[in-house]
């Protein structure tokens, strides 16, 4: 018997509303050979960070594993994409706007949404880049830590085709501490074009 390419959805988990648009990715992973390693935790508050982030195919791999598990995790956006005619299909999958010249940053907006609402999941790349970068952006610390929000690591591996679900953070008073601990978990993972290194 094949091993399963997705994990059991915990009972907490915001769920998408359909049932064609997850059997669809699941099938398609299937036929692809990526599969998503690990226990999701049944939180019903959580953000998501995946690494290292080197190519477009990882936000193609990860949508299709996110709707395959029939899971709403929110990705962010720029809101002029959601705007326009792809809003009609982007929304529906859990992509949110974010106005970046709202007085209320970034930040400030992730935050007041997980207080709006009962079930959220986030998921974010701390890199901020395909590109490789000395430094992550700490915007994922701040909301998981004002938000009191767990974070869930999730590691990208090109070589074994996996996307593997590692251990679950808590952010504390200290985001350079927090920072060194969370990006050491990574580094044994590979992109498609590198690592975290």
């Amino acid at each position: 018997m094949s091993p399963p390419i997705l994990p059991a959805v915990p009972p907490q988990a915001p769920l998408l509303q359909s049932r064609f648009w997850p059997w669809l990715m699941r099938s398609l992973l299937r036929l692809s050979g990526w599969r998503l390693l690990g226990q999701l935790p049944d939180v019903p508050k959580l953000i998501i960070i995946g690494a290292p982030h080197s190519s477009y195919w990882d936000g193609v791999w990860g949508l299709m594993m996110k709707i395959g598990l029939g899971i709403n995790i929110n990705i962010m956006i720029k809101r002029e994409v959601l705007d326009g005619p792809l809003g009609i299909i982007l929304r529906p999958i859990g992509l949110i706007p974010i106005n970046r010249s709202a007085a209320l940053n970034v930040v400030g907006q992730m935050v007041q949404r997980f207080q709006q609402h009962d079930r959220m999941w986030l998921g974010i790349t701390p890199e901020g880049t395909r590109k490789h970068v000395k430094q992550w952006k700490s915007g994922f610390l701040r909301i998981a830590h004002e938000a009191n929000v767990p974070i869930q690591t999730l590691f990208i591996d090109y070589p074994s085709k996996t996307f593997t679900l590692g251990p679950v953070v808590q952010a504390s008073d200290d985001p350079d501490a927090d920072m060194s601990t969370i990006r050491a978990l990574f580094r044994p993972y590979h992109g498609k074009h590198r690592n975290t290194e």
